[in-house]
């Protein structure tokens, strides 16, 4: 004689055992409807969206490096870098490994300069006309000496008044007492 308890046990799983049967086989027709060449096809879509994304990336950082070599390059030389680099063929300049251009914006620059000059900043060759200021009624014309000894003594009176004032010290003393 076989205990109830066992017997119930022996046919809990049984059971246990066709569920697991019946989930397997469940699995195995859902893999069956999975199309496999649908996926191949999915997965090689998949490649090339990734092969054009990663292209894409490579000429935008290109791009942006090559605008900014350029910028720092005009730098000081024109008004408006934004402008001037609109105006060059980006195609033929060439960065080196360091991030800086190494050919083809020379020639480009000197023919822009040459049709559009207004553009670039214009060098002083010598002919600085600076405006200087007049003298006063009744003042005299100093010279560059003149004028560091005329500094120097303001600069002495200055800190003999700050040593010599006592109103100073008590105006010290109180704000930061």
């Amino acid at each position: 004689m076989i205990p109830k308890s066992r017997l119930d046990e022996k046919i809990k799983e049984v059971k246990d055992l066709e569920k697991q049967i019946g989930d397997r086989d469940r699995q195995l027709e859902d893999l069956k409807k999975i199309d496999a060449e649908g996926l191949q096809e999915k997965i090689k879509e998949l490649q090339k969206e990734n092969e054009t994304a990663k292209t894409e990336y490579e000429t935008k950082l290109k791009d942006t490096q090559l605008t900014s070599a350029l910028k720092l390059a005009l730098n000081g030389k024109v008004h408006d870098t934004d402008l001037v680099a609109g105006l060059i063929d980006k195609t033929t300049i060439e960065l080196g490994e360091d991030g800086n251009i190494t050919k083809g914006l020379d020639e480009q620059i000197k023919t822009l300069q040459e049709s559009k000059s207004f553009l670039f900043v214009q060098k002083d060759e010598g002919n600085s006309s600076s405006f200087r200021g007049f003298t006063p009624a009744g003042g005299t014309p100093q010279n560059n000496v003149d004028s560091q000894k005329a500094n120097e003594d303001f600069g002495k009176n200055l800190a003999n008044f700050a040593t010599n004032n006592k109103d100073l010290d008590k105006a010290r003393d109180s704000y930061f007492n």
